[in-house]
């Protein structure tokens, strides 16, 4: 038998340590209106921010028996992934109970920490560390908040986290207020656990803003509160609550769970003579981490959609009122908006991450962080250094992102659709994943962070955003180029197939129709794999020992800019036989 070397040992030892303990659910979310979008579409978008399971799974839709149940499984994304409960570090579920996708052979099987009654029938959707977009374009994106309070789970007290409440409403809703309507229900008959968490759900024709966390670490029950989005403005998140003064007696503009004012009440948070009741100062902590953590990527995402504004960004405080909770953007905004604002590292701001000394010489934007959100109530320093990083939208430890569309003037299997990748937004392309699809590409579908896959896009998307690395501001720019062309054509042939796919529909041909989709995303996601494993090959070449290699100049020298070369001490190295001083 072949000796394991010791060092191997112990990096599996490591990695399995650390994905246990791996963010899971640090994101940013954005939610349009039907008349602040281009084309009339209500669009939900969410940057996952944390490496774990990176799949994206179909669920079928389900008959079930009369009185049969529904499990509840435990969230990794919560607290990290606990062992008690089932599955491993790498594959977040293992349960027949949702169809094939989530059979993992050789894995612990998921264990229920407690059951709800089962609808007879359940709607298809596709899932992935949160639920994305169900057959009748209901779409959905997460991001967690500190909350005053984090209780853990309790099998039979507190079993809902958002990502189950998520799954739940994409089973049973086909609009975004039926879905804050049963999530706030399950909060208040089942219990919650965990962070507390904001939801962005939409449908064709409007988007709400759900918020919820508990507020005891051995309560029942949960707190949470809902508010519309107006039609013709743009909303976003980050990882800190974003509603404030509860507003009453108006349901058609925020709905809220009947023990909002008692337990604020009760726990001496708040009192009716302090005025209205504000959410997030009142159950919400402070940002993660540090200042800025949130409100930084609230300031540029509201900037980017509304510049003339002219946002400071600049607070008083972790609870200050300068940025509103939504606004009306400058121009009607697009899917390409939304992704643009998803890959921003504060390019051209004061906060630009890639210039400076922190980016190298060559603009890698990537600040590597110790800690995040899954372990905020044990954060362990990693450095005696006092400091931070600013943290953008794009960061380098994303897990997936999507920007989902729900189109009211279209069949609902065509008109929702979902702009899916696993790995970070800046360097990775989109594939469409319409509700009516029967399946998700086998590309999407894999995946592991501990496997090197090359049918996968994890594992491409995942080596390019490392592969840049090496030479970020030269490597970036032919990557958007490539990735300009590739959008372009898959715009041109989206609207092909979703035109041919919308005459199936009125013709009856349902079943043509989801073929014809199904496949499509197939093909796309199958372009987008090989296109973006040449471009890794082209750009290695290109890039190889720090030169830039090209057909006509092998081994052009590219040298490092000045400014760094003074900021590193390269003038103060040996240049005569002279010691130096």
């Amino acid at each position: 038998m072949k000796k394991i070397p010791g060092i191997m040992i112990c990096l599996a030892s490591f990695l399995t340590l650390f994905l246990s303990a791996a963010p899971t659910a640090a994101c940013t979310i954005m939610a349009v209106g039907k008349d602040a979008s281009v084309d009339g579409s209500v669009m939900v978008s969410h940057t996952n921010d944390g490496i774990s399971d990176p799949r994206a799974i179909y669920i079928p839709a389900m008959d079930h028996p009369k009185g049969s149940k529904r499990a509840v499984f435990y969230a990794a994304n919560a607290f990290g992934y606990k062992p008690e409960y089932g599955a491993s570090a790498t594959i977040r579920l293992n349960t027949k109970q949702f169809g094939p996708g989530y059979d993992s052979p050789g894995v612990p099987a998921s264990v229920p920490l407690g059951f709800i009654p089962q609808a007879t029938h359940t709607y298809a959707y596709i899932d992935s560390a949160y639920a994305v977009i169900n057959e009748h374009q209901l779409i959905m994106g997460e991001c967690t908040d500190k909350a005053k309070v984090h209780p853990q789970p309790e099998p039979g007290k507190r079993i809902f986290y958002s990502a189950e409440l998520g799954r739940v409403a994409m089973e049973r809703c086909k609009t975004a207020r039926e879905a804050v309507d049963l999530i706030g229900a399950l909060i208040d008959e089942y219990g919650y656990y965990g962070t507390g968490e904001t939801l962005a759900i939409g449908d064709p024709e409007e988007a709400w803003v759900i918020e919820m966390c508990g507020y005891d670490m051995d309560g029942t029950g949960g707190i949470w509160v809902a508010q519309r989005l107006s039609d013709d403005e743009f909303f976003i998140a980050a990882n800190q609550f974003r509603i404030r003064d509860i507003i009453t007696g108006k349901p058609d503009e925020m709905r809220y769970s009947k023990n909002i004012f008692d337990i604020a009440e009760k726990k001496g948070w708040w009192k009716p003579a302090d005025g209205s009741l504000d959410f997030t100062k009142v159950y919400g902590g402070v940002e993660f981490h540090h200042p800025y953590y949130s409100k930084r990527r609230v300031w540029r995402g509201l900037s980017l959609a509304a510049p003339s504004k002219h946002l400071s960004p600049w607070v008083k405080s972790a609870f200050s009122r300068e940025y509103p909770f939504s606004l009306k953007p400058d121009r009607k905004m697009s899917v390409k908006d939304i992704l643009r604002i998803c890959r921003d590292n504060y390019e051209g701001t004061e906060f630009d991450l890639t210039k400076g000394l922190a980016a190298g010489p060559f603009g890698n934007p990537n600040r590597f962080e110790g800690n995040a959100e899954a372990l905020a109530d044990q954060e362990g320093k990693l450095t005696p250094v006092h400091g931070y990083f600013e943290r953008p939208i794009n960061i380098y430890r994303c897990l997936y992102y999507h920007v989902s569309q729900a189109r009211k003037n279209m069949p609902d299997g065509v008109g929702g659709v979902t702009w899916f990748a696993p790995d970070r937004s800046a360097t990775s392309i989109t594939i469409p994943l319409y509700a009516g699809s029967s399946a998700v590409p086998p590309a999407l579908s894999k995946g592991n962070v501990m496997k090197f896959d090359r049918s996968t896009l994890w594992t491409v998307n995942n080596y390019m955003g490392n592969l840049l690395a090496l030479k970020y501001c030269y490597m970036y720019k032919d990557l958007c180029a490539v990735r300009e062309k590739i959008e372009e054509k898959m715009s041109t042939d989206c609207a092909a197939v979703e035109a041919k796919a919308q005459s199936l529909y009125a013709k009856g041909k349902n079943k043509e129709a989801v073929a014809l989709l199904t496949d499509f995303s197939e093909q796309q996601s199958r372009n987008v794999l090989n296109a973006w494993w040449n471009l890794a090959e082209q750009l290695f070449l290109k890039y190889e020992d720090g030169y830039i290699n090209t057909d006509t100049h092998i081994a052009k020298p590219v040298f490092y800019p000045a400014w760094w070369l003074k900021k590193v001490g390269f003038e103060k190295d040996q240049t005569t036989y002279k010691k130096q001083p």
